[in-house]
């Protein structure tokens, strides 16, 4: 959720739509991440695990990202707890270290707790070694806190390269999980491609820390809930469907 080490030009393009949850625009993310998109099991390569937007289902569900800061609004653990709400949350250790009981309470409450690397690097670039530090280091870090061993990685600011994927699936990641709908610090929904309008399969990430400028995290979750349930929709658990 913090930009450490970003290039300028990206990290601007992500200030606009909140940190970590704006539209990552490297070539990794407009490419490979759009090919992917919507395809779970779809690999640009064998053996590599697929990237993905969205979730290809007929199910009319959504799926809630948070990352990392999600205890700085306190009322959050209760709005999950009051509403069942099947969250995932993707936590880095450098970042949420101090937090991890606060996340054992939402785990407790049904979220679902996966890698968002150690340090939150921009792992496009790194040399291999480098990026399976990160993830295989955050996958021991959650294991030996929690018992789990996450299947799912979000990349920090949605960037990622080839690289990214071989160490991903060298450390038991079975996707690499970018979204297509953001939650901006008023509330309004931020669209990465397609159409702008939630639909079945949408990922969407909700940026704890747009909230240091705008809405409460707790009350852009419940602007974005009425908009689900308007259109028809659910929240679903991504965990279930990847």
């Amino acid at each position: 959720m913090r930009p450490r080490g970003w290039a300028a030009a990206a990290l601007a393009a992500a200030v606009l739509l909140g940190g970590c949850a704006g539209p990552a625009r490297s070539d990794g993310r407009a490419r490979a991440g759009q090919q992917a998109a919507g395809t779970p099991g779809r690999q640009a390569r064998p053996g590599l695990p697929p990237v993905v937007d969205r979730v290809a289902t007929r199910d009319r569900v959504v799926f809630l990202t948070y990352d990392d800061d999600a205890e700085r609004d306190p009322r959050f653990v209760d709005l999950v707890r009051a509403r069942r709400l099947p969250v995932s949350l993707f936590l880095t250790d450098r970042v949420v270290g101090p937090a991890y009981g606060h996340f054992a309470r939402l785990r407790a409450v049904g979220a679902g707790l996966q890698n968002h690397t150690l340090d939150h690097p921009a792992l496009r670039g790194l040399p291999y070694a480098g990026q399976r530090a990160e993830i295989c280091g955050q996958q021991d870090k959650l294991r030996a806190r929690f018992g789990v061993r996450p299947r799912l990685l979000r990349p920090p600011h949605g960037v990622y390269d080839t690289t990214t994927l071989r160490a991903a699936a060298d450390c038991g990641i079975a996707a690499v999980v970018l979204w297509r709908v953001s939650v901006g610090g008023d509330g309004a929904l931020l669209y990465t491609r397609g159409e702008h309008r939630l639909g079945p399969g949408d990922i969407v990430a909700v940026d704890p820390d747009a909230g240091t400028t705008g809405l409460p995290l707790v009350e852009r979750t419940r602007r974005l809930l009425r908009e689900i349930e308007a259109r028809g929709l659910r929240v679903g658990r991504l965990e279930d469907h990847l």
